[in-house]
């Protein structure tokens, strides 16, 4: 039976939903963030991200705060959001700064035109802020906001200079809901006292016994209790967590409430957290009548659909979730009319379950079991029936029987195909050697122990792993060149791994450097080779053969080394005035006057002739990276000796070493004293790296040591892990002739030299590993090299012995789902980076 695989999207948990949003670790980028004034270029509206010290260490505003409280920071969070917790910051300044608020009020928008003023739930508009320079102040947002945009007003008591830090904590506000409107809620009197069962934090306006335009208590997450009259907040009013109606006072036999969200929806479930104080005269509604429009400007869906309540166990007064099945209809307004079956209707929470359609497919292929009634928070996908039409029965039996038919068409052929290919396996073992169809060469049970051995170097092509990229030529190169024939493509294998692929598989003309007929290039950074498929004479037309910039070498000014290779060595360096360098092509955001932090390759003066034109090959390979997420070539200087090549340097440093020292953010919070990463700044990171590998599997350029200690903050993907003595136990050294990064290696890369964007898809997905352990292990530590690469041929040998990475702690399933697809037996079953960007993007955030 087909059925229908839906996105469900649910209101978030205040328990589940505090997580940093991006200020301290980038993810929030610098235009994102804006401010009515600054005191100078150092403290402007960037540099109010909390725990940082760029700039003169804040944002100070220009203009005094007392008595006018005009001046704010302001955040865009591209999307709505729910915040559950703020953070701030005074200006600390290594200990230089004196400026902090003491106050604050916070505003907020979910359109950018109509801003509200945040009141806590007892109506106060200030926030207690700081008491000193560097201690970070968390402010429970009770109740929290759905917004897009933030401003923090900081507040003084008198004449005084303020500066400001901060942080959003919370999460995406996948529901989608912009506003609910519904009469307002009555008082009850119980033996003389007054129940409040007004919506107390709806932030719309009211009108004529109606709330409109905003959002409130109906949607905070927090569920009421059985006694309506019992609140789980201190200090406030007896009824606070519910919103409830009397059916005398309100003059009509139903509550009718309008739900608007962003873009239309397919809605398959309601549910609403209803009261049953049956003794107070309060039961649940005894029937539900719901109208679907699915669009602003488009009329009523007919007919109406009504749902009947069942109303047994009433007599139970315990407050209950009441699910409606809505049938997956589509609206993005949604008008319901709940009727009385007492006195009194009170209501604490309401939530759907909604969701975009997909894709179809078989619900058992699902990798999580499929219910038709999810519960409450939670978000994983689950399976709808397509609608039957009873017109129809006679075409619906013809395509189970067909369906059948290919299903079992389909058995056979991987029976036959799994007899054959033990065959295969048996004759290879009963020989005692394994084969690399490739290029046809053969090995040894450990390949790799073998493939530098001098006898046979001469008889396979340049196995090779740079921390650089394996690229084809810079100029009009006929990319057929250097590939090997098609027919000599592996057979595809059988028996693929249990989990789903999650794209389509790679084309067959996905070329394969590093296997026929190419040149070797000599890396200045690392003990090592990375190859280019042969050159040919450079087109006339080609638009990319343009001078690499010279830069001179006097501007580079000398501050430490960084590591060194076989040819070469990396510098830091310093270019003191880069604006007054025209040859500068690279678009800096460099304050005027400030220098710019650069890496430099620099050749030995007794490197050899052929060294010499590697390295003028690699730097014009390299300078035609334009790419984001890809450290860029600014410039060398090759007029004189030594050679030298200048690339983008990131201050704060590696991926590695910035994980390695952070925790997780777990709900509760941050965690003073220790700095942490939030679950979205770490996916937000990935995705930047998805983003830079599919620039690079655009152009066929093959990376071959894709891992954390390669990518630089903010996100760039660079190559000087190799060259990097902090890094000398990622590699496994081959008799002295090759270092190898095994552990990130795909296993046809450690078995047969085979290097294309399918491996570095394989590298990816252990990179994406390390990054949710949060770089506290390296990748297989509990595995020796060996045994690495003997699990390599058990991948080869797929006798369902092969070791997978472990799923970390705060990896949701979908996501593990990507790497094991990344870690696919056959090269061509694994997602492409378009794909994994695609999914990073729009999908993984999603799964908290």
């Amino acid at each position: 039976m087909l059925r229908s695989l839906f996105l469900i999207l649910v209101p978030p948990s205040l328990s589940q939903c505090r997580y940093a949003l991006g200020m301290e670790d980038g993810t929030i980028p610098d235009s994102d963030i804006t401010a009515s004034s600054a005191w100078s270029d150092s403290t402007e509206a960037k540099h109010g991200r909390l725990s940082k010290g760029e700039g003169d260490g804040a944002w100070c505003p220009a203009g005094a705060v007392f008595p006018s409280a005009s001046e704010y920071l302001q955040v865009d969070l591209r999307s709505l959001h729910f915040l559950a917790l703020v953070g701030t910051q005074g200006r600390h300044a290594d200990g230089h700064g004196r400026e902090f608020a003491r106050s604050y009020r916070l505003r907020y928008s979910r359109d950018g035109r109509t801003w509200i003023t945040w009141k806590d739930r007892w109506g106060q508009e200030v926030v207690s802020g700081n008491e000193n320079t560097y201690d970070v102040v968390l402010k429970d947002l009770g109740p929290p906001i759905v917004a897009r945009y933030v401003r923090f007003y900081p507040l003084a008591d008198r004449v005084m200079s303020v500066c400001l830090r901060v942080e959003l904590y919370g999460c995406l506000w996948n529901d989608g809901l912009l506003m609910y409107t519904a009469p307002v809620g009555h008082v009850m009197h119980l033996s003389g006292s007054p129940v409040y069962l007004n919506d107390s934090t709806y932030d719309g306006s009211i009108e004529s016994g109606v709330q409109f335009g905003g959002l409130g208590q109906l949607f905070d997450g927090v569920l009421g209790g059985n006694d309506f009259t019992e609140t789980k907040e201190l200090r406030v009013w007896p009824g606070y967590d519910y919103l409830g109606w009397s059916r005398e006072a309100l003059g009509q036999g139903s509550v009718d409430i309008e739900f608007h969200f962003e873009k239309t929806r397919s809605f398959h479930t309601m549910q609403v957290h209803s009261n049953n104080h049956h003794t107070q005269g309060v039961r649940v509604f005894s029937k539900v009548e719901c109208q679907f429009k699915p669009g602003l400007l488009l009329p009523w869906s007919s007919p109406p659909l009504s749902l009947a309540v069942p109303l047994e166990d009433l007599k139970d007064p315990s407050s209950r979730p009441i699910s409606l099945p809505l049938g997956g209809r589509p609206a993005q307004i949604l008008r319901c009319q709940f009727a009385f079956a007492d006195r009194w209707m009170l209501i604490s929470e309401i939530s759907f379950f909604s969701g975009t359609h997909l894709s179809f497919t078989s619900c058992t292929s699902l990798s999580s079991p499929c219910s038709s009634h999810p519960p409450l928070f939670h978000s994983s996908p689950f399976c709808l029936p397509v609608a039957k039409d009873d017109s129809s029965n006679t075409a619906i039996l013809i395509g189970c029987l067909v369906g059948i038919i290919l299903l079992l068409l389909a058995v056979i052929a991987v029976i036959l195909w799994r007899q054959y290919w033990k065959k295969i396996l048996g004759k290879v073992k009963e020989e005692g050697f394994q084969h690399d169809f490739q290029n046809g060469y053969h090995y040894m049970s450990h390949p790799l122990s073998q493939l530098f051995h001098p006898s046979l170097h001469s008889s396979i092509p340049p196995f090779t792993t740079s921390s650089l990229l394996s690229l084809p030529p810079a100029c009009g190169m006929d990319l057929e060149k250097g590939l090997p024939p098609t027919q000599e493509e592996p057979p595809p294998y059988p028996d693929a791994p249990p989990y789903p692929a999650l794209s389509p598989p790679f084309p067959a003309s996905v070329p394969h450097y590093a296997e026929a007929d190419i040149v070797s290039l000599q890396g200045v950074s690392g003990n090592n080779t990375y190859a280019v498929p042969a050159l040919t004479s450079p087109s006339p037309t080609a638009a990319d053969c343009t001078p690499l910039p010279e830069l001179p070498r006097h501007c580079l000014v000398f501050k430490e080394k960084l590591g060194e290779g076989q040819f070469g060595e990396v510098h830091l360096c310093e270019i003191e005035s880069p604006q007054d360098l025209p040859n500068l092509e690279f678009p800096f955001n460099v304050r005027k006057g400030r220098p710019l932090l650069v890496a430099v390759k620099i050749l030995r003066p007794d490197a050899s002739k052929n060294a010499r034109n590697d390295f003028l090959k690699e730097g014009k390979i390299l300078s035609r990276l334009k790419d984001p997420n890809i450290i860029s070539l600014l410039g060398v200087c090759v007029s004189s000796d030594p050679l030298c090549m200048v690339t983008e340097y990131m201050e704060s440093g590696d991926l590695n070493q910035y994980l390695s020292h952070r925790v997780l953010l777990d709900k509760t919070g941050p965690t003073h004293n220790t700095p942490t990463i939030s679950y979205p700044a770490l996916i937000a990171m990935a995705s930047q790296i998805a983003s830079g590998m599919k620039f690079l599997s655009s152009l066929n350029f093959v990376h071959r040591d894709l891992a954390t200690r390669n990518c630089l903050r903010p996100i760039k993907i660079a190559d000087f892990g190799m060259s990097r003595n902090l890094y000398a136990g990622d590699y496994y050294r081959i008799q002295g002739r090759a270092v190898l990064p095994i552990r990130w290696m795909a296993w046809e890369c450690i078995l047969m030299g085979k290097f294309t964007t399918a491996s570095d898809v394989w590298a990816f997905g252990v990179t994406l590993w390390e990054m949710l352990s949060v770089c506290q292990e390296q990748p297989y530590s509990n595995l020796t090299d060996e045994q690495v690469i003997d699990n390599a041929g058990e991948f080869f040998r797929d006798h369902g012995r092969q070791v997978y990475l472990s799923r970390p702690d705060v990896c949701p399933q979908g996501l593990y789902d990507l790497m094991l697809s990344c870690w696919n037996r056959d090269c061509k079953l694994r997602p492409s980076f378009a794909h994994i960007h695609s999914f990073l993007t729009e999908d993984a955030m999603n799964m908290v």
